[in-house]
């Protein structure tokens, strides 16, 4: 008897609370792609990971080529020489993994660049966002990209296309 009370009046509690909030979704992959300074964002981004990652190759060849050497060169070196080579190659192969995590690490120089190249368009869509759902009253809204727990969403509490209208990019 008690716990078809509980249960009756978590019910109600519940069905009070969850009529009184409105939801929406948006798509944030969708309106990125529909964004032209993403785009370009993301374009120079790859750019500058392709440089950089092609310098840190460099490096990495660079102590192949000393490591390879070596191997040849063996034979024919003291002990003193030997240990100054496997030295340099150590230091190669050190400066080739801090150049990888200087540029590609998780407080790297790409992390700092994607940070500055998106911050302003992240903003700029949560703001929009925001004014929307105030605007119309909405309690919460779930980016259906990333909420990976969404297994169903109707069309019509969608604001995608409304987001990217109040951004100036309508179709």
């Amino acid at each position: 008897m008690k716990k078809s009370m509980i249960l009756a009046a978590l019910c109600c509690l519940f069905s009070l609370t969850a009529g009184a909030q409105k939801f929406a979704l948006i798509d944030m992959e969708y309106i990125l792609k529909n964004i032209p300074a993403y785009e370009r964002a993301n374009e120079q981004l790859n750019q500058i990971s392709k440089r950089w990652q092609s310098e840190v190759e460099a490096l990495s060849l660079e102590a192949q080529t000393l490591y390879k050497n070596y191997q040849s060169e063996a034979v024919f070196l003291s002990e003193e020489q030997k240990t100054a080579k496997e030295n340099e190659i150590v230091a190669k192969e050190k400066e080739a993994q801090e150049l990888k995590r200087t540029y590609f690490g998780p407080e790297g120089e790409l992390y700092k660049k994607r940070e500055s190249l998106m911050a302003p368009i992240q903003d700029e869509i949560y703001n929009a966002v925001k004014e929307i759902a105030d605007a119309k009253g909405y309690s919460m809204v779930i980016d259906r990209a990333s909420a990976t727990s969404v297994i169903y969403a109707s069309p019509k509490i969608d604001i995608s296309n409304e987001v990217l209208s109040k951004l100036g990019y309508a179709e």
